[in-house]
């Protein structure tokens, strides 16, 4: 079976220090892209996270400090990443909660204005729960009739997450070949601004904070009230991405009232 696109489409997977999205980095990125034609390519690095790996950690994924001390940081790869998956949408397994947020910050830590517009993301995770409720590994088993080697190899997930996609498409009938439906199931119900869900639309489509004292405020009813709880954010330990989506709501606000006045 051959997936139906309209542009590439790039799986990937990471393995890093941790799950703390705004803190932990990657130690291992796999990509592989899917191009309109069937045609496939694929690229995996070990990378330097700057930082120690905790042992619980290395006992998940078996990449050691020693192994990566040597490696390429992100800083160095980011260049070469951003070229492989840039005009293409993207897909994974459980992507849209972390390895997207996690890879958006390792993006805009090295200055690049990372950004979802016009790109498409599929998550497996979500079609997968939706339909059947099981782990990688089991959905693996499930949907190919294979027994997952190397998992928590980036690699190897990511070779599965994109042969259970297509093994997905072949099992439902609601399911359609195109990835703007795919993305779109996969989101259904999810209705983040910044993809780590600190920012959601309220079912007037208006962005609103989902935490705190302000949770279900919209942007313009805490700027008009208490306009410095922003800078607050700004500083606090908020991941860059939903940082980086609020300021431009902000701004958004602030030219509209201008404009009004």
């Amino acid at each position: 079976m051959k997936l139906s696109l309209n542009k590439p489409i790039v799986f990937f997977d990471l393995e890093t220090t941790g799950v703390n999205i705004v803190n932990d980095r990657i130690v291992e990125i796999s990509l592989l892209k899917i191009h309109s034609n069937g045609n496939k390519e694929s690229k995996t690095w070990l990378v330097n996270p700057t930082v120690k790996i905790p042992q619980e950690t290395i006992d998940i994924h078996g990449i050691t400090n020693e192994k990566v001390i040597n490696e390429p940081t992100f800083a160095d790869l980011h260049k070469e990443i951003l070229s492989i998956i840039e005009n293409c949408d993207l897909a994974g397994y459980n992507s849209n909660k972390f390895d997207i947020p996690l890879l958006a910050e390792e993006f805009i830590r090295c200055g690049i204005d990372f950004s979802l517009k016009n790109i498409k993301t599929v998550d497996i995770q979500n079609i997968f729960h939706k339909l059947e409720k099981r782990t990688l590994s089991a959905a693996y088993k499930f949907y190919c009739q294979k027994d997952l080697e190397n998992a928590h190899s980036a690699q190897a997930d990511t070779e599965a997450t994109y042969e259970i996609l297509l093994a997905q498409i072949s099992k439902y009938d609601e399911l359609e070949n195109d990835v703007d439906f795919l993305s779109d199931f996969s989101r259904r119900g999810n209705n983040n601004v910044d993809i780590a869900g600190f920012i959601r639309l309220n079912k007037n489509n208006e962005p609103v904070i989902s935490f705190g004292k302000y949770r279900d405020k919209t942007i313009s009813e805490i700027y008009d009230t208490n306009p410095g709880y922003f800078s607050w954010i700004n500083n606090a330990e908020f991941p860059r991405y939903t940082k980086k989506v609020l300021k431009e709501l902000v701004n958004t606000y602030k030219l509209k009232k201008k404009f009004e006045n």
